[in-house]
């Protein structure tokens, strides 16, 4: 018997506890018992977040950081997923590019956004740049690794139905390997979240890390929370999307994927 997909008690003990914390938030706020200038009651986050909304502020940062990320995601997964299906068919591709990504893996890719300057400028294209970066690695790898991961009988029985090297890719290693692309995807969103973030603090006028950095510097902690705030949600966004996606191209997955242990 599957377990069922959604359990109403979990949804609520999450929601509980997100609510108890945010309303601690409030309640420490307005006691005063921590200073305003390092906890702002979530009211008056909310209040100062309202007016960056209004006067059209939030809006022009929001639509910096997503082109960005947008941008520097795309190039980023697909390179990576492409690189990563070529490496796990051939073995020679494979042996002349795994050693380069093995070795360049560690780099903190933040590290590199000097030098991307220095090449790209202080426009858009570092900064989209060093998001890519981080996006292909973790893709690479992950698809690299589910390819590798496809058991062999499937290859054997399409090469027997007369199936060529690029239908075998198309049809069997690609959909086969799709649960840990995704996952590779999973981890590139997170990280392309953190390097947008980095980047516009670093080489920005414009974006939400921007606003959190110019808020920090003028002592604005509750437009700075609020930024925090906004990232937040982005990320919790990005991940529905993903999982959305996946679900969506992987039905099968969600109908027999279950916790096999679960204590109370």
């Amino acid at each position: 018997m599957n377990p069922p997909t959604a359990d109403p008690k979990r949804k609520a003990l999450g929601a509980s506890s997100l609510a108890g914390v945010l309303l601690a938030w409030e309640l420490l706020g307005q006691m005063g018992v921590i200073s305003p200038l390092f906890l702002p009651p979530l009211s008056a986050v909310i209040g100062d977040g309202l007016e960056l909304i209004k006067s059209g502020d939030l809006l022009g940062h929001l639509a910096s950081s997503l082109w960005r990320i947008l941008w520097g995601f795309l190039i980023g997964a697909g390179v990576g997923v492409f690189l990563g299906l070529t490496m796990g068919i051939s073995r020679l591709a494979d042996a002349s590019i795994h050693p380069l990504i093995a070795a360049t893996y560690p780099i903190p890719k933040i590290a590199l956004l000097p030098l991307l300057i220095l090449w790209l400028g202080l426009g858009e294209g570092s900064k989209i740049a060093v998001i890519a970066l981080g996006v292909f690695f973790p893709v690479v790898v992950n698809t690299r690794a589910g390819v590798l991961d496809v058991d062999p009988l499937l290859v054997k029985a399409a090469l027997a139905l007369g199936s060529s090297r690029a239908g075998i890719a198309w049809k069997v290693l690609l959909p086969a390997s799709l649960p840990m692309i995704f996952a590779g995807l999973k981890l590139g969103a997170g990280v392309a979240l953190l390097l947008l973030v980095t980047a516009e603090m670093i080489a920005a006028d414009k974006g939400i890390g921007f606003l959190v950095i110019s808020a920090a510097n003028l002592m604005q902690t509750t437009r700075l929370l609020f930024g925090i705030m906004v990232l937040a949600l982005l990320g919790l966004l990005s991940n529905w999307l993903l999982a959305t996606l996946e679900k969506a191209l992987l039905p099968w997955k969600s109908e027999t994927q279950g916790p096999k242990l679960q204590t109370r």
